[in-house]
């Protein structure tokens, strides 16, 4: 009984009940600490936030043909996710890096709390295996202070299982349209004070589009060991190889009326990113009292062997370290929660740069760099309970960052530089605990955006300013009986936000500051249970929804006056209603839906038409071993826009869409043991 009951507290850490009876906890009842916590666990550290974060469970993404990070996120609201092909997609939360036509910018992203974006931060998504995780954490915005990020998008990170809470053997397989294969198994143990998993993947594709086929193989092995009740090591080693065609934007009348060509440029210079990486990390949990300490190193080294417009041939060289501490205790008669934290990433980027002739072959060396990057921050948090159920939180982080690039190519010129950038990023809000399964939060936060190497920026254009943003939010997240909401409401006000503009079929993008923009919206999500007891006792309809409203604009530009930030559109809904019979069947729709216009250039000159995909799913999980299912996305086969590469001003030649998959089905067959 007295596990139960503590069991109990720490599932309601947030509420104030559950502090003040861990807080009289005698010596005797220990609890074992952890480096890595459940998904349960996850969702209450994470709802001490004052702002928009969610956590999605394994459970929301498992049972299905998980293709790319969209299968994961898509019912996040706030978080719009444009696949282009492949692995390969652009996740934009909040407006982050709405032009990029490639990579991710504006985003950090995490695996198991070690950073996977270049130290530059640039992010690309072809390292990640989209059904090796037990959950994944979303920190929208400044409200991902607690992994020292201040990017305005946030921070993701994906967290794998452990020994202690992974099956013996969970293996599947999954296979589809357009060639699309993926086999993959996980073991997951302990004995004692050791645990292990491991899992590995290995996945291939033919591609909807021409010159699209592509293939990877992931690993991922995590070991831990609990050197006593207040400490635990654990151990990440993380290895993938992906090969993956890339066909290319097209105009806008060819996207639409032949979705499935390729840029025949692009097949003739038979354009390729192709990727071998290796991470390996510690992070070492420490309770003393009070005060929990987290303790990490971290080394990732990845090679690219790219021919685009021109052949590259790069090796990333990035490590670092984090501390962070939490101290949960009283000041007088008042709970206080202070987090202090700081992190290092350095790491250098190897270039050698070449003509790329016809058939992805090497040509003349046109360019050999090295580019370095150093990055610094130090962040505190603090959470004071003036209230038994109201905190008020008050943040700051600092970072200093440097950006340093020897040329080792002098033909046209020394293109050597160096920069260097001091951010600071205050930030205040509140919590309000209304009852145990409800919050009311607010919050005002900076966040701070430092350009990175991928456009030359150093030297085309150093007196580029790093972004800055202040952040209005207010929101509230919560469930009554079978209800659940999250719903915020927020507006960033933004200075130099940074642009990577398509000027040609023939350069990378050229990143420019905007100057003042407006980025605010709404992020509602909805999920309910409905019990019917109508072909089956105990069977029921699950409802799940998110909406997400984009407003961006421009704010009184010299030359765009108040136009719409292109990108994205203005209205994004994804909604399911599925039936789930007590047997373990369940089948039902799914659509995605962007209603209205939005644009593919600063001037607002050519329009991304709207779209609705319908899709429909069904499978049978027993909840023992076996588990079965089958989905068909677009079954009306409509064509559409998934993603666009932005340009200052464009027109119908203009060649910056990439067509959005056809009518498609996929199934898979999973085991546990």
């Amino acid at each position: 009984m007295k596990k139960m009951m503590l069991s109990m507290l720490l599932a309601s850490a947030s509420s104030t009940a559950a502090w003040a009876a861990d807080a009289d906890r005698s010596d005797n009842e220990t609890i074992t600490v952890t480096a890595t916590p459940d998904a349960e666990q996850a969702r209450t550290e994470i709802e001490r936030t004052p702002g928009g974060v969610s956590v999605v469970p394994d459970s929301a993404f498992k049972d299905t043909p998980v293709q790319n990070i969209k299968d994961i996120l898509a019912y996040v609201p706030g978080v719009i996710t444009q696949p282009r092909m492949g692995d390969d997609a652009r996740v934009s939360i909040r407006g982050s890096g709405l032009s990029r036509a490639y990579g991710n910018r504006g985003l950090s992203m995490y695996l198991d709390g070690i950073p996977l974006n270049t130290s530059d931060g640039l992010l690309d998504f072809f390292e990640i295996d989209p059904s090796a995780y037990r959950y994944v954490e979303v920190y929208k915005g400044a409200n991902a202070l607690r992994y020292g990020s201040n990017a305005l998008g946030g921070a993701i990170n994906l967290v794998t299982p452990t020994g202690r809470d992974a099956p013996a053997l969970d293996a599947r397989i999954d296979g589809g349209s357009f060639g699309y294969v993926k086999g993959q198994a996980s073991s997951g143990g302990s004995s004692g004070a050791f645990d292990y998993f491991a899992t590995v993947s290995a996945q291939r594709i033919d591609g909807y589009r021409d010159h699209s086929k592509g293939d990877a193989i992931r690993g991922n092995l995590n070991i831990g060991y609990r050197i006593s009740n207040n400490v635990e090591t654990r151990f990440y080693l993380y290895g993938a190889t992906t090969n993956q065609r890339i066909p290319g934007e097209v105009a806008k009348a060819q996207a639409i009326n032949s979705p499935r060509s390729a840029n025949p440029v692009w097949i003739v210079q038979d354009q390729q990113r192709n990727v071998d990486s290796i991470r390996v990390a510690n992070k070492t949990t420490i309770r003393l009292g009070d005060t929990t300490v987290d303790i990490g190193a971290f080394y990732n080294n990845r090679h690219v062997k790219h021919p685009i417009f021109q052949w590259l041939d790069f090796t990333v060289d990035d490590y670092g370290g984090f501390v962070r501490a939490v101290d949960d205790r009283s000041i007088g008669s008042l709970r206080n929660r202070l987090i202090v934290g700081a992190n290092i990433q350095n790491g250098k980027i190897d270039t050698e740069q070449f003509v790329n002739l016809p058939g992805a072959v090497k040509g003349a060396l046109a360019a050999s760099m090295v580019d370095a990057s150093k990055n610094v921050s130090a962040y505190a948090e603090d959470s004071l309970f003036l209230l038994p159920n109201v905190a008020v939180i008050a943040g700051v982080q600092y970072l200093h960052a440097t950006r340093d690039r020897r040329d080792r190519f002098l033909a046209n010129g020394d293109q050597s530089g160096r920069t260097s950038y001091d951010l600071w990023s205050p930030r205040l809000g509140l919590l309000w605990d209304v009852d145990p399964d409800s919050q009311v939060f607010a919050n005002i936060s900076r966040s701070a955006e430092v350009p990175s190497y991928d456009a030359n920026v150093i030297v085309a254009n150093p007196a580029l300013k790093p972004q800055r943003a202040t952040t209005y939010e207010i929101g509230t997240r919560g469930r009554r009986g079978g209800i659940g909401w999250d719903i915020s409401l927020y507006r960033s006000e933004l200075r130099n936000e940074l642009q990577c503009l398509t000027t040609g079929p023939f350069s990378a993008c050229s990143i420019i500051n905007a100057g003042r923009t407006i980025h605010q919206g709404i992020e509602a999500g909805l999920d309910a249970a409905v019990p019917l007891s109508a072909l089956a006792s105990g069977d029921s309809l699950a409802l799940t929804a998110a909406y997400t409203y984009s407003d961006f604009n421009f704010d009184g530009d010299v030359r765009y006056g108040d136009n719409e930030l292109p990108g994205v559109p203005k209205h994004f809904v994804r909604a399911e209603l599925l039936y789930k019979h007590p047997s373990g069947f369940y089948a039902g729709p799914n659509v995605e839906w962007a209603p209205g216009h939005y644009f593919a250039d600063n001037a607002n000159s050519l329009t991304v038409d709207p779209y609705m995909l319908l899709n429909l799913k069904a499978g049978f999980d027993l909840g023992d071993h076996w588990s079965a299912y089958v989905e068909g996305r677009n079954l009306t086969n409509k064509h559409y826009i998934s993603t666009v590469a932005v340009a200052g001003t464009a027109n119908a030649a203009s060649e910056l869409f990439n067509p959005g998959v056809g009518r498609a089905v996929y199934g898979g067959i999973r085991y546990r043991w």
